[in-house]
């Protein structure tokens, strides 16, 4: 499944274990770099939280003691989706977290899934690599209006992806952004925006992607 290919497995991460100090604690996350880890308990497989370098640091500085228990300072420890969780629900758990923490189906941690893993998979989507143009279309999100589009284009040339976005608040818009492939030169993008305006679809914006590759 899509979701679980994208996960970063525990093996492969750096963890710390609930019985550690604020110094233990803070030795690992310097030596690996991170700014965060997670927290599992003593047989590994329970996920008790994150611990942030920031917050050992302030910790510090206001003159707590080191040798306090790393679960003093956990936080995100309800921040969690499962293995199995819909691709969409992602979007809605990550928010601010540099990774949100995935459970297997019996609750035992399973890995991260750190938001440029996240950003990574969106990029793919857009074809970077095998397009030639991504052109925002805009319509009036009427039954029917992605059909209507796709089928202008497609009389061009096949579509290399579509994404479309919800309307903006107070915006009776929707916006479809459609991949071309690399094959489509600039006359025939010319013809396609003609073909979409004249049809009353707006083009406001064109992102030349080999531009964007070179």
């Amino acid at each position: 499944m899509l979701l679980k290919s994208m996960v970063k497995p525990k093996e492969r991460l750096t963890t710390v274990r609930e019985d550690a100090t604020l110094e233990e604690a803070l030795t690992i996350l310097e030596d690996s770099g991170f700014r965060c880890v997670p927290v599992l308990d003593e047989t590994g497989t329970l996920f008790r939280g994150n611990i942030y370098k920031m917050h050992i640091y302030r910790h510090k500085s206001r003159g707590g003691e080191m040798s306090d228990p790393v679960t003093s300072l956990l936080k995100n420890s309800t921040k969690y989706i499962n293995v199995n969780a819909a691709f969409f629900n992602v979007f809605f758990s990550i928010k601010d977290l540099p990774y949100i923490t995935v459970l297997d189906d019996n609750n035992h941690f399973y890995g991260i899934l750190t938001h440029a893993r996240l950003l990574d998979v969106l990029s793919q989507s857009w074809n970077v690599n095998v397009g030639s143009y991504v052109l925002t279309v805009v319509s009036s999100g009427e039954r029917g209006d992605l059909a209507s589009m796709a089928k202008i284009i497609t009389k061009y040339t096949s579509i290399a992806s579509v994404i479309t976005l919800d309307a903006q608040e107070g915006e009776l818009v929707h916006r479809t952004m459609f991949t071309l492939p690399s094959d489509v030169g600039q006359k025939k993008l010319e013809r396609i925006i003609d073909n979409l305006e004249r049809k009353e679809f707006r083009v406001p914006e064109v992102e030349d992607l080999q531009a964007f590759n070179r």
